[in-house]
């Protein structure tokens, strides 16, 4: 199914939450919203073409094999519409601007350089408790990450561990940044790096 159009009836809203993006995701998983249910306000794309486009590498380039690492891995945050965001960065909620967003949370946007993007919100239950109750770092999914999978960007919060994780068609900026200590960027461009492995050496032998 083609869907071309911003869906504009209950029927055409549940085709659109039935789209598959991988075998284990579909678009219905990525459209709830917090701020969208406090502001009365439609999270749906306007463009669902590009935006089932742009999710489906998300899911399939970096959500699966996370989930097929680590087990079932859950959606914080996904697919947000302008309006939503908009509202979001105004209301101080944590969201970034509109233009920042574009090929980011904001899928069915293209940024100003011409190229797609999609990003989620995530939580490993694994590794949340590793963190809750063993004292993980952080920077050991990092490292995971960055050695293993194509991502874009990652960047990590307090509450339960979890990280934005970003596919982007254009070339990747591989950065990882993080509100959890130590604060900041931990990597900028670098290539997967063998002796970052130390840092994750503990995971089980099924998750390295």
């Amino acid at each position: 199914m083609t869907l071309r159009k911003s869906p504009q009836s209950v029927d055409a809203l549940e085709n659109l939450g039935r789209e598959r993006l991988s075998p284990s995701f579909f678009m219905r998983d990525f459209l709830y919203s917090e701020v969208a249910n406090h502001y009365g306000l439609r999270n749906v794309p306007d463009d669902p073409a590009l935006a089932l486009h742009a999710g489906r590498q998300l899911c399939t380039e970096l959500l699966e094999p996370l989930q097929q690492a680590f087990g079932r891995i859950a959606i914080r945050s996904g697919y947000r519409s302008s309006a939503v965001n908009q509202r979001c960065n105004e209301g101080k909620h944590g969201c970034a601007a509109n233009t920042t967003n574009y090929a980011a949370h904001i899928w069915d946007q293209r940024d100003a350089a011409g190229h797609c993007g999609a990003m989620a919100c995530v939580v490993v239950p694994w590794f949340a408790d590793q963190v809750e109750h063993l004292g993980a770092d952080w920077r050991a999914m990092a490292y995971w990450i960055h050695n293993h999978l194509p991502y874009n960007t990652l960047q990590f919060f307090p509450k339960l561990c979890a990280f934005n994780i970003g596919w982007y068609e254009g070339p990747p900026q591989r950065s990882i940044h993080s509100y959890i200590q130590p604060t900041g960027y931990l990597l900028r461009g670098e290539p997967p790096n063998p002796a970052f492995a130390a840092h994750y050496a503990h995971f089980p032998a099924a998750q390295r």
